[in-house]
């Protein structure tokens, strides 16, 4: 991993809000270069940040916007959305719209950043502790299950080049995404300590799988619960 700020380079999905713009706020104040790519502008304005409007739910939009990019360290996934719908009254067009956001964005964000990444390169996948099951919540961790997958496979391919892979997942986080109207009638659970997770709780444990103290961590989910696990 780069040792001198200039030298590490994140890029960020989602760092328009929530979780993204944790991390991306953190790792600026690391003194990390960070691009964050998200669909809506970054309330971000600080220097060694540099914003980029793309769809990610859009593959040839995402594929074009990467490849503008150059010289990244690292790549973090945080852009995601939550839709509900217990059996009987799912909506495909939610689940798909969910995969596609959380599962294609990830492959393509990899499939285009990982070949140029230098020794000591790191892949963060946001995932979420709904990914192990909840009720009237299977798309979505069905979507979220699914990085688990792709980012173990990932960090068998990237060991030998001296790449990790991992996955956070939080349990209810502090976010917009906890407000959503469209969580219906599925509202988020306290967890036992008593709060929901911060976002800044979550981009700080981001910050360190990105550290290279952090290189012996690899193909592993870390869920970040607040007890809720218990």
């Amino acid at each position: 991993m780069p040792t001198t700020p200039e030298r590490a380079h994140a890029v960020v999905s989602g760092a328009s809000s929530g979780i993204g713009a944790a991390i991306a706020a953190h790792l600026l104040r690391l003194g990390w270069r960070v691009t964050g790519l998200d669909r809506a502008p970054a309330a971000l304005d600080a220097g060694g940040f540099t914003p980029v409007l793309v769809d990610l739910a859009d593959r040839s939009a995402t594929r074009a916007a990467i490849g503008r990019l150059s010289g990244a360290t690292a790549l973090v996934h945080a852009a995601g959305f939550l839709r509900v719908g217990p059996l009987g009254a799912l909506d495909p067009a939610d689940g798909e719209a969910m995969w596609r956001l959380h599962v294609d964005a990830a492959s393509v964000l990899a499939d285009g950043l990982a070949p140029t990444m230098p020794a000591g390169g790191r892949i963060v996948l946001m995932g979420s502790r709904t990914a192990q099951g909840a009720a009237g919540r299977s798309q979505y961790a069905a979507s979220k299950a699914a990085l688990v997958g792709m980012a173990r496979s990932w960090a068998a391919e990237l060991a030998p080049r001296g790449i990790t892979v991992n996955v956070v997942a939080p349990a209810a986080t502090d976010t917009p995404m906890l407000r959503d109207p469209a969580r219906g009638d599925v509202p988020p659970r306290l967890p036992p300590i008593g709060r929901f997770v911060q976002p800044e709780e979550i981009a700080a444990l981001v910050a360190f799988l990105l550290s290279p103290d952090a290189a012996a961590i690899t193909g592993q989910q870390i869920t970040v619960c607040g007890g809720a696990s218990l």
